[in-house]
């Protein structure tokens, strides 16, 4: 038992893993808060840009 335990100690398989893993979730709890709080004002921009596109302006080349 004793040496499972040491064994079991000086493992560090998976450790990478793990660390990859929380480095995902934080980075999806990043992106969810800025969507939330910059949602609406990315949505009004992008309806702007897509307002503008639909409705092309009379332009004089010059």
């Amino acid at each position: 038992m004793s040496r499972y335990l040491k064994r079991f100690e000086c493992d560090q398989s998976g450790a990478t893993s793990i660390e990859y893993g929380l480095i995902a979730a934080l980075m999806a709890v990043a992106i969810i808060a800025c969507l939330t709080a910059f949602g609406p004002q990315m949505k009004a921009g992008l309806s702007k840009i897509g307002t503008d596109m639909s409705s092309p302006q009379d332009v004089t080349a010059g």
